[in-house]
């Protein structure tokens, strides 16, 4: 019997692959993300992309999509309440919704640095919250929190960025303890690079603003820093997702998928 997953952040990058890997495995998958992406040092998801999502989605499998801004409480209940309503229950949160801004702490704004922790790590607790009375009513329920392996290890200008993805880690082994006796399995996901918006567009800027070529170039310079020779992908973190979300005894693990450029 398929079960259903509602993915936040799911209109592209990270979160689509992830909906790509669960529809693939025979699930049925909800869609959330902003309605409109907004002002960031990015473009991050727009209406034409999750509607752009959305229909690749379709022809893999039984997929829906609803508005979801993770930093406001009643938004957060509404998507989980759309998925009840439209699947008939949920099994699986994958709160994949994340945001990043770099620099110098001396210089880095408070504002910046409160947009950061309200995606990253208060749109784990409020969507957890709201999803909560659902995953408990499943008898197959996990939750798996997109971290980072910057919630491994710190890097240079990355200070809000790595002590929000930290959180995610400290939050997941804590909601893992706490509910272990309701059989709601916790898990994180921890990406290392992947050439989504945050690498092509701020982390590394290109010297071209031709897609491909920023994408090439991208793929060249990880392929010197990753054991395993190549970045990742995410159709990677996808594979990892189901994994975590699948596996009956695995609880309270933070996964590397990295190609071995972190180990633990």
């Amino acid at each position: 019997m398929p079960r259903t997953i509602l993915i936040t952040g799911g209109a592209r990058g990270i979160g689509r692959g992830i909906a790509r890997a669960f529809l693939a495995n025979g699930d049925q998958v909800m869609i959330a993300d902003l309605p409109d992406g907004g002002k960031w040092n990015y473009e991050l998801a727009s209406a034409s992309d999750r509607q752009e999502a959305l229909a690749e989605a379709e022809s893999l499998g039984e997929v829906a999509a609803t508005d979801l801004d993770v930093t406001d409480k009643a938004s957060c209940e509404a998507a989980v309440q759309a998925t009840v309503s439209r699947f008939g229950g949920l099994d699986v949160l994958v709160n994949n919704a994340g945001v990043l801004q770099s620099g110098p702490i001396e210089e880095f704004s408070e504002q910046d640095w409160e947009r950061v922790f309200a995606v990253n790590v208060k749109g784990v607790f409020l969507m957890t919250q709201a999803a909560l009375p659902a995953l408990k009513a499943s008898s197959d329920a996990a939750i798996v929190n997109t971290a980072s392996i910057a919630g491994k290890r710190g890097f240079r200008n990355l200070a809000a960025y790595c002590g929000s993805k930290f959180a995610v880690v400290g939050i997941t082994q804590a909601l893992a303890a706490e509910l272990a006796p309701t059989g709601i399995r916790v898990n994180a996901l921890c990406p290392g690079m992947v050439g989504t918006a945050m690498w092509l567009e701020h982390l590394m800027p290109a010297n071209t603003a031709d897609a491909a070529d920023q994408q090439q170039q991208f793929e060249e310079a990880m392929a010197s820093m990753i054991p395993l020779g190549r970045p990742q992908t995410v159709e990677d973190m996808g594979q990892a997702a189901v994994y975590l979300a699948s596996a009956a005894n695995v609880t309270g693990v933070s996964l590397s998928v990295a190609g071995g450029y972190e180990m633990n």
